[in-house]
């Protein structure tokens, strides 16, 4: 196991992790190819930090690059709701590109 996913599991796991540690989390298991653990860490994420957006548009992209387009579409359509409360803009037009290809 790489030193970077040891470490941010601790951090996790002592309960002091952040949005961004969570999300880092994710993106190890992802570039690791390890989709089950990055969609277990994003589920993660969703659940303590539902309104971090950068975490919507990733998984939706990872869930269309393994052939997953309905859980890719559930994952932009909650982001793009989210993007939008939070008044992001520049999410909101991401997220719609992403799901004009599910």
């Amino acid at each position: 196991m790489n030193k970077r996913l040891t470490y941010l599991q601790q951090l996790i796991a002592s309960g002091k992790a952040d949005a961004f540690a969570h999300y880092a989390l994710a993106m190890e298991h992802k570039k690791e190819g390890s989709i089950a653990a990055a969609g277990a860490a994003f589920e993660d994420l969703r659940a303590k930090f539902p309104d971090y957006v950068p975490q919507y548009l990733i998984a939706g992209q990872m869930y269309l690059d393994n052939n997953q387009p309905d859980v890719a579409a559930d994952w932009l359509k909650r982001g793009l709701a989210v993007a939008g409360r939070m008044g992001d803009a520049k999410a909101v037009g991401e997220i719609e590109a992403a799901l004009a290809l599910c």
